[in-house]
């Protein structure tokens, strides 16, 4: 299996998973892809986006929704078989762990002054919380059959191989 990398993989993201790679003895080669970051050559209907956290794909569903989704539907056009693959940690393992997710984000607080008596107030408020997230992420599966994975980071390069030696 020969891998295709996206060349606008981030830099640092990138090495740490060129090293994984080197270290399993892959094959590879940087190109850009049209969809997402990984792709064999064996099979290029199944191509592989990986996003670094739960906070990526907040972004990418809220903020960046309009390019998130022109992107999915650039792959449902074209039939491929997209998987997002999260690079979240150890305490997300499945889809149904981001519905209990609690985004640290809430928990953060800055000082104000408030008729010159300081006072605590949450910095994000309104943060997407773990049930809002997961909402969202069964609609994007439902509606553009995108696959939700989720790893570590330690296994980032290890979990593309493995999805991109399945036959879909």
């Amino acid at each position: 299996m020969v891998i295709q990398v996206d060349s606008r993989e981030h830099k640092s993201e990138w090495d740490r998973i060129r090293r994984q790679f080197d270290r399993a003895g892959a094959e590879y080669f940087r190109s850009k892809l049209w969809v997402g970051d990984y792709m064999s050559l064996d099979n290029p209907r199944l191509i592989i986006d990986r996003k670094k956290d739960l906070q990526e794909l907040i972004g990418n569903v809220t903020q960046q929704h309009e390019r998130f989704q022109a992107e999915l539907v650039r792959a449902q056009k074209a039939g491929i078989n997209l998987i997002i693959l999260c690079e979240h940690g150890a305490d997300i393992t499945e889809l149904t762990d981001v519905y209990f997710w609690h985004n640290p984000r809430l928990d953060i607080t800055r000082w104000i002054t408030e008729d010159g008596k300081p006072r605590k107030v949450k910095k994000y408020p309104k943060a997407t919380k773990g049930e809002s997230l997961y909402k969202s992420l069964c609609t994007i599966r439902d509606k553009y059959g995108v696959r939700f994975e989720f790893c570590t980071k330690q296994e980032t390069g290890q979990r593309i191989m493995e999805l991109l030696e399945v036959r879909q």
